[in-house]
């Protein structure tokens, strides 16, 4: 599984760094040539933009594992900002 975790600092302040999303990606094909992953992600409440945090599940298809992890993770931040998303 990755996890990506995006974290949002202030002006470059650690102190204030907080975690505003993170994404889940596991694959559910054994490691096989074209993969498919489950791909779960969370967002943080984004006041600015009317946006309640929220969680999402999708999928991604038949990816050619034999790339950058880049690509993958790519692949899965089309998907959910494809996917409906659930209000916590």
């Amino acid at each position: 599984m990755l996890q990506v975790t995006i974290e949002l600092i202030p002006g470059g302040f650690e102190p204030m760094r907080r975690v505003i999303g993170t994404m889940h990606i596991s694959n559910m094909s054994n490691l096989v040539d074209l993969c498919d992953y489950a791909v779960s992600a969370t967002e943080g409440a984004n006041p600015a933009a009317g946006i309640p945090a929220s969680i999402t599940e999708s999928v991604v298809l038949g990816h050619d594992r034999r790339q950058r992890v880049w690509a993958v993770i790519q692949r899965a931040c089309e998907e959910i900002m494809k996917a409906d998303w659930v209000e916590l």
